[in-house]
């Protein structure tokens, strides 16, 4: 009897001990960061690489402000290691993390307070810096041992961000036009960065419907300034854009939100579509 006993304890300590090891191997997905949206997924995958798993909570092709989170996402959000999201932004993800969030939050708005009710601060490449830096304080904090790990890769993914903010810098510096028409205000952040004016068609809400008056007083600008392309954005209906563009007779085109991907775009990037967005934009503009 004695015996068994001892061999049920020695198996008992050794379950431990390797529960123990599973809790701290970074390569079997024990520590879970959840990240509301595209841009900061892309973020914590950089930063945290094998050392942890990273979870979309919106999937491919859905509007970030439109989730709802089932019972199995919520779930996530309670076990997780670290909850990285920006308040105001997904109110389903706002409540969750209010309710039953998990120790660690990294909570973007604190580095990047929102301006005019835009929340759509990623489009500024050295402002996504800023969080990715909030980002890997908060995961040395909850895991220290891969500290090292942590900040090698923030410095990677920063350097990969400078060089995506002078590529927009020296690519919209000479530029014939400097307003730029889209369908969604989205990208007043950018804006700021590289001196280009963006007025949109429909305001914050890429589902609102313009006035007629808007409408008209647009058309007087497009005219003014000699524009030549009116943009849509890749998760809403290009019909505004395609409609306000084919009465001037003007191009469209399409620049990308980033708030999530889409299946056109699975194999894209953050780096890879803002890239395509300078493109765009300096096309539109006539940029040298």
């Amino acid at each position: 009897m004695k015996r068994v006993v001892a061999v049920v304890l020695s198996l008992a300590t050794a379950a431990t001990a390797l529960a123990g090891c599973a809790q701290i191997d970074p390569y079997h997905g024990t520590r879970t960061v959840v990240a509301s949206f595209y841009p900061l997924a892309y973020v914590a995958q950089r930063i945290v690489g094998p050392n942890a798993t990273v979870v979309d909570l919106t999937r491919p092709g859905l509007e970030p402000e439109d989730l709802e989170l089932d019972v199995a996402q919520t779930a996530e959000i309670a076990d997780a290691t670290v909850a990285f999201y920006e308040s105001g932004f997904q109110p389903a993800v706002d409540q969750a993390i209010a309710e039953t969030g998990p120790e660690h939050l990294v909570d973007t708005t604190a580095t990047v307070p929102i301006r005019d009710a835009n929340p759509h601060f990623w489009l500024d490449p050295v402002l996504l810096a800023r969080v990715a830096r909030a980002f890997t304080a908060t995961m040395v904090r909850a895991d220290p041992a891969h500290e090292a790990d942590y900040r090698r890769n923030l410095r990677g993914l920063e350097r990969d961000l400078h060089r995506l903010d002078r590529a927009f810098a020296q690519g919209l510096r000479s530029c014939r036009l400097h307003t730029v028409v889209t369908t969604h205000a989205a990208f007043g952040y950018l804006g700021r960065r590289y001196g280009l004016h963006f007025v949109s068609i429909n305001g914050l809400s890429p589902d609102a419907e313009p006035s007629p008056e808007h409408l008209r007083r647009l058309q007087q600008l497009i005219r003014a300034r000699g524009l030549t392309t009116v943009f849509s954005e890749a998760l809403a209906s290009p019909e505004l854009a395609r409609t306000l563009a084919g009465d001037l007779g003007l191009r469209t085109g399409v620049l990308n939100t980033l708030e999530g991907l889409t299946p056109a775009t699975k194999d894209q990037t953050y780096l890879s579509l803002m890239r395509r967005n300078l493109a765009a934009l300096q096309k539109a503009n006539a940029c040298r």
